[in-house]
């Protein structure tokens, strides 16, 4: 009988690990369908209002219009996403929990090792809830506000400096991890 059970295990083994995969990698690409809605749209909103109003004048689309995108999507598929940085410019939104931090200091070490930024990402069950992040590399259009000191206007300084007292946001050059896109949903476990 012992034999008969081990056989069977031997058996199913690979059927279970194989639905678990396919489990994984469904979550994985919903994940980042989610992750990856926000990005465009921001940085539509951002060019826009810079073409309107300056950059000083954009400030406001990261820092009210991104959270709002945010609770849209969370309204509209369960998934609550973030943005979050080592080196964050809101300190009431982009501080990273321990997991992303974990995940945020890898992508550093992977992209000093010669990996692009831009295809940098992780996706994982935790606990009861899969979790995502996805680097999102400094793009040309955010060095006004997130560049070297000399890329930044004085306008832009003091809306920065008003808004952010705290600022670390800064120094960056085009392609650097800036941060990422986090994204997090509740699973129920499923009993086989």
């Amino acid at each position: 009988m012992k034999t008969l059970l081990i056989a069977a295990a031997a058996l199913i083994a690979p059927f279970v690990t194989t639905l678990a995969q396919a489990a994984d990698d469904a979550l994985l690409g919903e994940a980042r369908k989610v992750a990856m809605s926000i990005p465009p749209k921001l940085l539509a909103s951002l060019q826009e209002e810079i073409s309107k109003s300056g950059p000083e004048g954009a400030i406001p689309v990261c820092k009210d219009m991104a959270p709002k995108m945010a609770g849209k999507v969370f309204q509209e598929t369960g998934w609550k996403v973030k943005r979050v940085s080592l080196k964050p410019r809101n300190e009431a939104r982009a501080i990273p929990d321990e997991w992303e931090k974990a995940a945020l200091e890898d992508f550093d070490k992977r992209a000093a090792a010669g990996e692009s930024p831009a295809q940098l990402e992780k996706g994982e069950m935790v606990g009861n809830e899969y979790r995502y992040v996805k680097a999102l590399p400094v793009q040309p259009l955010c060095l006004g506000c997130h560049g070297s000191a000399d890329q930044i206007s004085p306008a832009v300084k003091s809306v920065l400096a008003e808004h952010y007292p705290n600022d670390r946001a800064t120094g960056y050059s085009a392609g650097q991890i800036r941060g990422a896109i986090s994204v997090r949903k509740p699973f129920q476990a499923i009993a086989m």
